[in-house]
């Protein structure tokens, strides 16, 4: 198929993109059918449509225009914060469901979305290249996919152009079927055409910000002139212009006097438009320039730091500016609040970075706490796009972008005595309404919940799911998967570090770091998620789905159960409470949290229990080797609490004790003692004793003597004065740790 610059085709196109322009609104071109047919026609006919930013995702040799820009599928996330005017995906190159997310939401007014495809009726069986990432390439369904399908074929504003319908079986077009073909995409083209004419706004859209977005530079340059410790949350959608309004204020308040604004984000790619903005605010006022750093001729400066950075230098600022703040774990995001005077927080709420809706419950505690007079702004309005735009409510019905749960909105006082029911689900076959409520509450109450997830849950043949529900609405969701049963060449090849499988995350991760093969080898069940609707927490919901889960574990014949999460005092807690027990702590903090990963377990058959009880075994053995070095930024309560569940080390012999009664009586230095306070802190008894102290003298001595802390560093955290302070209140504990008897 060829076209030229007066084929009806290209007419059709061009004529679309102009009606798409002055509507300011978007389209998605959904090209069915044979890929090789779909290459040829984009080729014959992109070279018209006079892209200035266009992006092809797919191996760089097959592009149908060189001019196009170049990204692999697991490259596309790295195109946020970019805008683009046309976007071809090739979805036989595999399809991410984050990247179409977050792509999608690069394209400005005018902009198409060409995405190469099978037919919507195959797309269920579809040999997607992406499964083989997270081990769906398995599966012989796709529900997922089914789903995506079912609701691009109601979608009106899709645009659908069959190739198949002209290509024979050896790939030459045929040139009856090529007509043919042509005249069915021109009608498609045209159709969309004219019922854009039909309501075409009288005056054509323009990128603007307009009063919303004006009304959140003003609120942020009133919020950076004015009193500390009052920060400004501000949530918005993507496009909304968040990016714009913080450049906008930053520029403002470097002219109105502050001498220096910090901005922060999870990469400076991201924050490319906040210093955009900032550079074109201050026009002739800007004195140099760099990617990262704005300063003016009075010398003020607006200058870009990795949060991880930023918290290093803590350089003096007036102002500090966190754009994308749902992508940064939430221990930094205290830090950033608490050391500074005056800070905003900027975040997408229904994010592929991150749940801004989750970033917005668990932060508002923090918030609550130590900030009491904080603020929020929203922005509800587009500025990139119309109003009246379809693509964006499709692409958040696809990815479930905007789930919400009725859980989590649920204003009345919740029932005194409510009947909980907890059930065996399969989201797979639930109706839209219900997944979108359940999934929802998984968005709410994880951080990283992302459409990629939505995807495993769907689609993963080895997920098990029970849900709780109260006068019908969801309440409550478990997600676990059934994994190991290796073979003993497989688990040893695993322990060894030799092999490694898709998912089986927590069987393979204690076969291979905790060291013992038989973890793989014994069928497990992971919990991967649980949630609770806030409203409803403290009722025992989460207690009643996990009982439901072990004991359908137990029936099946599982070893054991388990879970991996970012360890807190209180979640590991939440977990020995329903029977769970420490084994492994990671030695990387997430990055979603900033916590260190704990993975508990809980034996359900005799082999099962034996690898708990020789997993807690190893881990005692280890614990004060690695503390020092692998667990230096590990909260104290966290390590004492640990501490508590395992089984107890040896007890201190009558030289340690002599050296301990010297330490206390100030005859003895800590660095001589230190072997003996080790001891100390392992034998029976001391972990109890150490949660029983009072929390900053627990915290000291895991501090010290437990993870090897610096006296200059436990006097930053305000445990000490200095060494000597420190060792006189390590003096007193002994002291009365030996009046015990």
């Amino acid at each position: 198929m060829t076209s030229t610059p007066d084929s009806p085709s290209t007419r059709a196109l061009q004529s679309l993109r102009v009606e798409l322009r002055h509507a300011g609104e978007r389209r998605l071109v959904l090209i069915e059918g044979d890929r090789n047919a779909a290459l040829n026609w984009l080729a014959a006919e992109l070279p018209f449509l006079r892209a200035d930013q266009g992006l092809w995702v797919s191996t760089k040799a097959d592009s149908p225009l060189p001019a196009l820009h170049v990204a692999t599928p697991a490259q596309a996330r790295t195109w946020l914060g970019r805008e683009l005017d046309l976007l071809v995906w090739d979805g036989f190159s595999g399809n991410p469901p984050d990247g179409l997310a977050a792509l999608s939401g690069t394209l400005t007014a005018g902009g198409l979305w060409f995405w190469l495809m099978p037919p919507l009726a195959q797309w269920g069986t579809f040999a997607d290249p992406d499964y083989a990432r997270t081990g769906l390439d398995q599966a012989t369904e796709h529900p997922f996919a089914e789903r995506l399908a079912k609701i691009l074929c109601d979608a009106p504003d899709v645009i659908r152009l069959k190739m198949s319908e002209y290509v024979s079986a050896n790939e030459r077009v045929v040139e009856s079927a090529d007509e043919r073909a042509s005249a069915t995409i021109n009608s498609e083209l045209g159709r969309v055409r004219d019922e854009l004419s039909r309501r075409r706004p009288a005056t054509a859209f323009w990128v603007g910000g307009g009063p919303e977005q004006d009304q959140l530079v003003q609120a942020l340059v009133r919020f950076g002139l004015g009193r500390r410790r009052r920060p400004l949350v501000i949530t918005a959608d993507r496009g909304r212009g968040k990016s714009a309004a913080l450049g906008l204020a930053a520029a403002e308040l470097l002219l109105r006097g502050r001498q220096r604004v910090l901005l922060t984000a999870p990469s400076a790619e991201q924050v490319a438009t906040v210093m955009a903005h900032a550079r074109e605010r201050l026009g002739a006022q800007l004195q140099s320039q760099s990617a990262t750093q704005l300063i003016t001729t009075s010398g003020a400066s607006l200058m870009f730091l990795l949060p991880q950075q930023l918290l290093a230098d803590k350089p003096a600022a007036e102002v500090v500016m966190v754009d994308e703040a749902a992508a940064i774990a939430a221990p930094l995001l205290q830090r950033i609040l608490l050391g500074w005077p005056r800070v905003a927080f900027a975040t997408t709420v229904h994010g592929y970075e991150g749940a801004g809706r989750g970033f917005a419950v668990r932060f508002r505690e923090q918030l609550d706490q130590h900030t009491p007079h904080w603020r929020e702004r929203t922005l509800s309005q587009p500025v990139r796009w119309a109003s009246s735009d379809p693509l964006e409510p499709l692409v958040f019905r696809l990815f479930m972008l905007a789930a919400t749960s009725q859980g989590n909105t649920q204003q009345q006082a919740p029932d005194p005595s409510p009947v909980l029911e907890v059930e065996r689900w399969q989201p797979a076959q639930a109706t839209e309404n219900d997944l979108a409520e359940a999934f929802g509450l998984l968005v709410s109450a994880h951080y990283r919940t992302t459409p990629a997830d939505l995807r495993q849950w769907l689609d993963d043949s080895a997920a098990v799911s029970w849900r709780a529900r109260i006068n019908g609405r969801t309440v409550g969701l478990l997600w676990a998967q059934g994994e190991g049963e290796f073979s003993a060449l497989l688990a040893q090849q695993v322990s060894l570090g030799r092999r490694r499988l898709r998912g089986h995350l927590l069987a393979q991760s204690l076969a291979l770091h905790a060291g013992l093969p038989q973890a793989a080898q014994q069928r497990s069940l992971r919990i991967t998620r649980i949630a609770v609707a806030a409203p409803q927490r403290r009722r025992s919901i989460g207690q009643r789905l996990i009982a439901a889960a072990q004991a359908y574990a137990t029936a099946e014949g599982f070893d054991y159960i388990g879970s991996s999460f970012g360890g807190t005092p209180a979640l590991l807690a939440f977990w020995q409470r329903q029977g769970l027990q420490p084994v492994r702590l990671g030695f990387s903090q997430e990055a979603s949290s900033g916590e260190y990963p704990l993975q508990a377990v809980c034996g359900l058959s005799a082999a099962g229990e034996r690898l708990v009880a020789d997993l807690q075994q190893r881990l005692g053995r280890h614990w004060l080797v690695l503390a020092g070095r692998q667990w230096v930024q590990c909260q104290p309560e966290l390590m004492a609490a640990i501490m508590r569940s395992l089984p107890s080390g040896p007890q201190p012999d009558a030289e340690d004790i002599r050296d301990l009664q010297y330490f206390a009586a100030g005859h003895r230095g800590f660095e001589l003692t230190l072997p003996a306070l080790q001891i100390l802190s392992r034998c029976v008894g001391a972990a109890d004793w150490l949660t029983a102290l009072q929390p900053a003298q627990c915290a000291l001595w895991c501090r010290s003597v437990v993870q090897g802390r610096s006296w200059a560093e436990l006097q930053r955290e305000n445990l000490c004065r200095g060494q000597r302070d420190a060792e006189q209140q390590l003096r007193l504990m002994v002291a009365d740790w030996l009046a015990l008897g």
